[in-house]
């Protein structure tokens, strides 16, 4: 399918920062699936690139994701090697990047190194992505097991998730953990799977989901202002669908 050069041809011209929301390369996550499939397209943006893994990263057989790994070197993550969750600044806001494909339930590492890294920062402003989406309409739907991350997200007043897993673009208004809307604290989610596996159906709507899209692969432009972001849906070369918007930092 052409959707990873199409959507690497958004990049091509769209300059800043480059999150990957995990699949990085279909469908085992092999290393020569990342030498074939992602390096002669995304690949050319690697130097600015940070990603987290998803679930495909990790099904070639192994339980480290080794290819994703090697691949992506020091972007992949510290604090441990192989554990994919790290953090850092970008302008005023504080990026978290965790790894849903192992345990963020109260007591592991991630978690306790979360919550350590959010009471640590001093920006206004945080956006944190991830693979698997708390709260998703799209056919792979919700995955609650990142629950309590979202958790303490919303508990140090973080602004912005942003997600994949679904093959589809979803925007949510700003919801707490609990999924109820919540316009003063809550945490505005973007579920964006659309860039350049086959899109998928939205079986279901979920409450606070306010545009939903499966017919047009994209990138989705944040443009990081010190107290409050831009969205664009930037589809590629042929497809027409766009969202496009603004929000206030806590």
């Amino acid at each position: 399918m052409p959707g990873a050069q199409l959507t690497a041809a958004l990049l091509d011209g769209t300059p800043g920062t480059v999150f990957t929301a995990g699949d990085n390369s279909y469908m085992s996550g092999t290393s020569d699936e990342f030498q074939r499939c992602y390096d002669p397209h995304w690949g050319r943006h690697l130097g600015r690139t940070w990603p987290v893994p998803g679930n495909h990263d990790y099904a070639d057989g192994k339980s480290d994701a080794s290819a994703y790994y090697s691949y992506f070197a020091a972007s992949a993550g510290a604090p441990a090697p192989g554990s994919g969750y790290y953090s850092f600044n970008l302008g005023a806001w504080h990026i978290v990047a965790l790894n849903s494909e192992i345990s963020a339930f109260p007591g592991s590492a991630q978690e306790a190194w979360l919550r350590r890294d959010l009471s640590g920062s001093q920006s206004k402003c945080t956006l944190a992505f991830f693979h698997t989406p708390v709260f998703g309409s799209g056919s792979n739907g919700s995955n609650p097991h990142m629950q309590v991350a979202w958790r303490a997200l919303y508990e140090a007043g973080a602004d912005v998730v942003v997600n994949a897993h679904n093959h589809s673009y979803e925007r949510f208004a700003p919801q707490n953990p609990d999924g109820v809307m919540d316009p003063a604290r809550g945490m505005r989610e973007f579920v964006v799977g659309t860039g350049g596996a086959q899109l998928t159906d939205f079986p279901r709507t979920l409450p606070n989901s306010e545009v939903r899209n499966n017919t047009s692969w994209g990138v989705l432009k944040l443009t990081l202002w010190s107290d409050r972001y831009d969205w664009q849906f930037i589809p590629v070369s042929g497809q027409s669908f766009t969202d496009i918007g603004s929000g206030n930092c806590h």
